[in-house]
């Protein structure tokens, strides 16, 4: 079992930035793919990024390309998801995921623990 707590959300002018965090509990973290998923209201959720459990392999969605980087500590069972330049596209809800796949995944199907997700407002 692996409980998931982000945070770093928050109200952010368009241009600025944000760094989330996803601490886990449990021993395994490291053995897991780590991902970001956003849910705006009334829209499905999506994928934003993941990265797999050495850290070595990421994967964006396009829409944050060159925007939003993700990471993790391991020593720290903590994820992260740095994201610069905030457009009001990019308000949502934020979900980090954990999931089994060897390699990062914009499945959401392959992730089995989330996490209760933090609020990220832009504005214009």
């Amino acid at each position: 079992q692996v409980q998931l707590v982000e945070s770093g959300g928050g109200l952010v002018e368009a241009g600025g930035s944000l760094r989330l965090s996803c601490v886990a509990s449990g021993r395994t973290f490291s053995s897991y793919t780590m991902g970001w998923f956003r849910q705006a209201p009334e829209k499905e959720r999506e994928f934003v990024a993941a990265i797999s459990w050495r850290g070595g392999i990421t994967y964006d969605a396009d829409s944050v390309k060159g925007r939003f980087t993700i990471s993790r500590d391991n020593a720290k069972n903590t994820v992260y998801l740095q994201m610069n330049s905030l457009k009001p596209e990019d308000t949502a809800v934020y979900y980090c995921a954990a999931g089994s796949r060897m390699y990062p995944t914009r499945e959401k199907s392959e992730y089995k623990y989330w996490g209760q997700g933090t609020q990220v407002t832009v504005s214009s």
